[in-house]
Parts: structure tokens; C-alpha cells; sequence
């Protein structure tokens, strides 16, 4: 089985890192322009490691699997700046045909001391050694989250955009995610629409951004307060806005069941 099908063609963006285009949701599974394995770090793997860079072990959910570049950066990450943490990872993803044909993605050379992760993930959806135990269910990621209370450190909120995919964006969605999360648990995502912050500032996160001079602005959600972040103060964006509303479950799956 060779990577590119019908349903997805292989991208070079800026970093120099491959990643794809989904013909089934019109969109890239990375930004082009920050690039694939840039943007896996700095808006998922940097900002949830110093959150938990104390910790001796952490569960991740990475939402959702994708090319598997948020799970891989991981694991890079922690081998190289926290051997000794136990680091589990749970990640849906719905296209089962995506993760087999993964053991043929043009992974950047990176990625090359985890070929022997990348197979297992991809033939079997499991890997586990002494310091990792990675977890791939195909299926519903809305689903999936509700078998989980109060057990992620960190989410990755990494699903095609609100616009492309809203079930996975809505203010439900996010109330079942908290549920999953412990206490001082960490969101962190690509998106900074004020709907997603939104759906997020509903369920009781603090919304923040993460910024930097090499890739462009990201969010980062939290239900404790955070000192490494500017706060985004959401109560002047709902006064600026004041039609503005989270997205919803049952203005999507409504639609859904309509003739």
C-alpha cells in the first residue's frame, strides 16, 4: 500500500517536512506555511512540556492521529529532555486505511530512529516499551473520549478545522474533553478562532496565546491560571461581539438528520 490514494496527495510544506492534503475535508493536515514537524512542536509538544516537565509520568490525548506527527514529536521530545518519564499517549482517529498506509509517508529524517514505532502503530494501532505506551483507536473520537475521567495531563487539539470538521469543535465536545482531563490538565491547539475559544471559555478554561516569532499565534486552554502566557480576555471579546455564539452540537447534528 503506497501512501498517496485517492483520498490524500503528499505536500512538501516550508519546513521542509512532508505532510498531506485530505481531498475528503479540503484541507492540509498541517499548516504549509509553519510547516509540518515545526508546527507539531511549537503549538502541541513545547508548550504541554513545560507544563508537565516536573511530572514522573503524563498521559497525552492527541486529537486527533492524523499523519501521527504530534504523537512522534512527542515521543522525540521526551526521549531526548525527559528519558525518565512514563509518557502514554491515546489517540482516535477515524480513517483506518490513513494509519496502515503511514508505514509509506515520507517522514522527515527526524523521524528515522522511530521507524520501529511507526510500523508497530501502523500494522498494529499499539506500541509500548519501558518509557512509552502509545494507544490508536479507529472510530469516533467523540466517543472515544467519553471512556476516559479525569485522566490527560494534555490534550492536543489537532482535528481539521471548525469549519471542515465542527463536531470536534463544539462547546459538547469540549465539556466531554474537560471531563477527561485532570485538574491542571492542558489544551493546547492551532486554532484561535473566537467560536473555538469560546466553546472553551463556556466550559470554564482560561484562554490563552501562544505566540512566537517563527509560526503564527495558537491557543492554549487551561481551567488553572498559567504565568507563561498572555490571557485573552474573553469577557471584552463577548462585550465586542455580542451575537457571537460557541458552536453546538445540535446545530450540526440537526443538519445532519435533516432531508
Amino acid at each position: 500500500m503506497s501512501f498517496n490514494d485517492d483520498l490524500h496527495t503528499l505536500t512538501l510544506s516550508q519546513d521542509g517536512s512532508f505532510t498531506a492534503y485530505s481531498k475528503e475535508y479540503d484541507e492540509h493536515y498541517h499548516s504549509t506555511r509553519d510547516g509540518a514537524l515545526h508546527e507539531s512542536l511549537t503549538k502541541h509538544v513545547l508548550p504541554a512540556f513545560l507544563h508537565v516537565k516536573s511530572k514522573n509520568e503524563v498521559n497525552i490525548l492527541d486529537i486527533c492521529y492524523g499523519l501521527g506527527f504530534n504523537t512522534l514529536v512527542t515521543i522525540l521530545h521526551y526521549k531526548k529532555y525527559a528519558p525518565q518519564m512514563k509518557v502514554n499517549i491515546y489517540s482516535p482517529e477515524l480513517d483506518a486505511s490513513l494509519i496502515k498506509s503511514l508505514i509509506n509517508f515520507e517522514y522527515p529524517a527526524e523521524f528515522e530512529s522511530l521507524k520501529k514505532i511507526i510500523e508497530a502503530l501502523s500494522s498494529k494501532g499499539i506500541y509500548k516499551d519501558e518509557n512509552f505506551y502509545i494507544e490508536l483507536f479507529v472510530g469516533d473520537a467523540r466517543e472515544y473520549v467519553k471512556k476516559f475521567e479525569n485522566k490527560f495531563d494534555i490534550v492536543y487539539q489537532d482535528a481539521f478545522s471548525p469549519s471542515s470538521n465542527p463536531v470536534l469543535w463544539t462547546q459538547e465536545y469540549f465539556s466531554d474533553i474537560k471531563k477527561c482531563m485532570k485538574n491542571d490538565a492542558i489544551v493546547t491547539t492551532y486554532s484561535i478562532a473566537l467560536k473555538t475559544r469560546l466553546a472553551l471559555h463556556v466550559n470554564g478554561f482560561n484562554i490563552y496565546i501562544n505566540s512566537g516569532d517563527d509560526y503564527r499565534d495558537a491557543t492554549v486552554a487551561s481551567c488553572i491560571a498559567l504565568e507563561n502566557y498572555k490571557s485573552v480576555d474573553m469577557e471584552h471579546k463577548i462585550a465586542c461581539n455580542p451575537d457571537i455564539r460557541p458552536l453546538s452540537d445540535e446545530e450540526f447534528f440537526n443538519l445532519a438528520l435533516s432531508p
